[in-house]
């Protein structure tokens, strides 16, 4: 027979139930309510007709789903290929005890963090200005005369009679230009985890492998690599899942549109478009199910890497 809740577990489920009520509300709701939008028609919020699994098999042969796919993953491994071994020399030089001022460049390179992204957005508009940008004049200045933008792309037939000034960032190559602006904003606060964990290292089993004879490149894989490895497989995974959910940058930059040609079109800003542009509530929530199931899945997908690698 089950027994009475005594006075400690009122006590529990009291403190409890605002977190619970939060919950239910703003997050136990909306998830249901986006799995039944996500298998409907939707014209506006009081028209709607049951589709069944058509939304996610329109996805399925869907080009412009494609399209927001590819560039979010071309986004993506720029993000864990480029930024994070980046990040990750930043944190090893601003480990060294010989250098001075680390305390200044640490700040410097975690100040981007304290700025909103938006804000970015709008400075890196700026930056990637054609004439007046400030990459741009840069580029001219050191490469003028010496290479010119159609012998670096020659197979980019937008990039005939262009000069550096003009070079065509926010019209054909945003996903660089985004990276780029990615790497500025995020690279000193992923900088910052790498950090602490190389300061968590024992620094008895660095000295063992010095004592052995072992160079600097054999102490990074046998000792700090290891060492590391949860730390850099929690960044790593928040980098994937920041990365998938990219929307404001790109929509701030190219002025709440994805460029030419969709060439910044990403997962979540097709998902906006087809909410809250088109009206269809349904195959934006098939969408969003879509990239929930993939965040799903490299997550456990990382699980079970570690668990493998610790046994």
């Amino acid at each position: 027979m089950a027994r009475a809740p005594t006075n400690a577990n009122k006590a529990a489920y009291l403190f409890l139930a605002p977190f619970l009520v939060v919950f239910a509300v703003f997050t136990l709701y909306p998830l249901v309510l986006s799995g039944v939008l996500a298998v409907q028609q939707t014209h506006g919020p009081d028209h709607a007709r049951f589709v069944g699994l058509d939304n996610f098999i329109g996805l399925a042969t869907d080009p412009l789903f494609h399209k927001a796919l590819g560039n979010t993953i071309i986004y993506t491994l720029g993000s864990l290929l480029i930024q994070l071994p980046l990040a990750l020399g930043l944190a090893m030089l601003l480990n060294q005890p010989s250098l001075r001022g680390r305390w200044f460049y640490r700040l410097i390179f975690f100040s981007p963090q304290l700025m909103g992204l938006v804000f970015v957005a709008m400075l890196a508009a700026l930056v990637f200005e054609k004439r007046a940008g400030l990459l741009n004049q840069a580029l001219q200045w050191a490469l003028d005369g010496w290479l010119d933008p159609e012998t670096a792309f020659p197979w980019m037939a937008v990039l005939d009679g262009v000069t550096w000034l003009d070079f065509p960032w926010l019209q054909s190559f945003v996903m660089p230009a985004l990276i780029l602006v990615s790497l500025w904003m995020y690279i000193g606060y992923n900088m910052v985890y790498f950090l602490a964990a190389l300061q968590s290292i024992d620094k008895s089993l660095v000295e063992a492998c010095a004592v052995d004879g072992a160079g600097p490149v054999t102490r990074f894989f046998a000792v700090t690599v290891p060492s590391i490895r949860p730390v850099a497989s929690f960044v790593v995974l928040l980098s994937l899942i920041g990365s998938l959910q990219l929307f404001e940058l790109p929509y701030i930059l190219l002025d709440q549109t994805a460029g030419p040609q969709n060439r910044g079109l990403t997962i979540v800003m097709y998902l906006y478009q087809s909410g809250f542009e088109a009206g269809d509530l349904g195959y934006a929530s098939a969408i969003g199910w879509v990239l929930a199931l993939m965040l799903v899945a490299l997550a456990l997908g990382q699980v079970f890497i570690m668990r493998r690698e610790e046994r």
